[in-house]
């Protein structure tokens, strides 16, 4: 694997002074050794397997994502919680009593909330629980990224978390409504 070096300048004129070199042999073998070396320490990959694992991961943050979705709250649940109170104002009388009148207006909405924040806690657990679960099911050897299963218990985390607090919103033991007695 020789490499041949020429000087252009000179001219056609003189073809004494055009010479050719050749590298030294000692230095070629040194450089093929580490080429080697390094082709040897170099895992082997493939598109095969990089795909393969794109909807486990893509699963995982989607769970994630929803998880925080759930304890943050999220754009649906709003506009629920926004409709159930505009649907409690017009169906409570003006001689409703007090605690009525809160209990249409704000209880439902808050309880809306609760349980649109309470799916997405599901719907995120139940994401994360099936990404975990899917090397069960899947080829043998071939190992799941650590970075999926580690998003994937966040989205379960997250999750569980969320529909708890969902459940403790929704049930009134968290932030329940203010008595007005």
């Amino acid at each position: 694997m020789g490499t041949k070096t020429v000087d252009v300048t000179k001219t056609a004129e003189e073809p004494e002074a055009v010479e050719a070199t050749e590298p030294d042999d000692e230095l070629t073998d040194e450089v093929t050794d580490e080429v080697t070396e390094t082709e040897a320490d170099a895992p082997e990959t493939s598109t095969d397997e990089g795909t393969s694992f794109v909807g486990q991961g893509a699963a995982a943050v989607v769970s994630a994502a929803l998880g925080l979705v759930s304890l943050t709250g999220g754009w649906i649940g709003t506009v629920a919680a926004a409709r159930e109170t505009l649907v409690g104002q017009l169906q409570t009388s003006s001689s409703a009593s007090v605690a009525q009148q809160v209990k249409e207006v704000y209880g439902d909405a808050w309880q809306t909330t609760a349980l649109w924040a309470g799916l997405f806690a599901l719907i995120a657990l139940i994401a994360g629980v099936v990404v975990l679960a899917r090397p069960a099911f899947g080829v043998p050897g071939k190992p799941q990224p650590v970075w999926i299963k580690s998003v994937a218990w966040g989205g379960v985390a997250l999750g569980v978390i969320g529909l708890l607090m969902a459940v403790l919103k929704y049930t009134d033991v968290l932030l329940g409504l203010p008595s007005t007695s």
